[in-house]
């Protein structure tokens, strides 16, 4: 049980990948260096699938591409309103960043969202989303007045949801991360031939991604209510 119990705190840990050598050695954690790559390899992707766009017989990557880029645009409008397609390509981008680090563990990397830094970062750019949206397109004047909707005795609680909002948008992503991860590795050091396959197949994939569409719709609703007869 000690050696179960050493292997899954090792596990648990965010080591150094590396230092970079300036200022005295700034120290770049394992998470870090796999949400770089995560993301170099978005950007790669999309590079190519985008580089030679066709209006006339498009290639299959420019159909999948076109198909998630209408995907995203259906999806912010209906739950946005009438400025959602303004938020799509963030959704979009935040989306399959998210949905690569909960699978990154099925090619044997640690996932970054098991991070509660990486969680909460992404937790706090959707609330700059939400309010920022909110005095953007209802003004000055209009953003402060949310706060005191649909009364001004909600403004203390309206203001209290400022912190609860990206709370719970991280914990609830870095619960379930961790959670799963957790389990994996205990069934990986119990059992570790031909079980954590069926495992990995709700964990890492279907729990996976269902948190991710969860991240994105909860942000997207939140949105919505901030510009709500915007």
């Amino acid at each position: 049980m000690e050696q179960i119990k050493e292997e899954l705190t090792a596990q648990l840990e965010n080591p150094t990948a590396f230092t970079i050598p300036v200022f005295g050695g700034i120290p770049v954690s394992q998470s870090v260096l796999v949400s770089w790559i995560l993301i170099a390899i978005i950007t790669v992707v999309v590079l190519v699938m985008t580089r030679r766009l066709k209006q006339e017989r498009p290639g299959r990557a420019q159909l999948v591409l076109e198909y998630f880029v209408d995907f995203m645009n259906n999806f912010c409008t209906n739950n946005i309103g009438r400025h959602g397609r303004a938020f799509a390509p963030w959704l979009g981008t935040v989306g399959l960043f998210i949905g690569l680090c909960n699978l990154s563990g099925l090619i044997g990397l640690t996932p970054p969202t098991k991070n509660l830094n990486v969680t909460l970062s992404l937790a706090l750019t959707s609330v700059v989303l939400i309010y920022g949206a909110s005095f953007r397109y209802n003004g000055l004047k209009g953003g402060l007045h949310k706060f005191i909707e649909p009364s001004p005795i909600m403004l203390p609680i309206n203001i209290m949801e400022i912190g609860i909002r990206p709370l719970s948008l991280c914990m609830r992503l870095f619960g379930n991360v961790m959670a799963a991860f957790v389990v994996m590795e205990l069934v990986k050091l119990l059992v570790p031939v031909v079980v954590p396959v069926a495992f990995s197949l709700y964990f890492d994939i279907f729990d996976g991604l269902i948190q991710t569409v969860v991240f994105v719709f909860l942000t997207a609703l939140f949105v919505g209510e901030s510009l709500e007869e915007a």
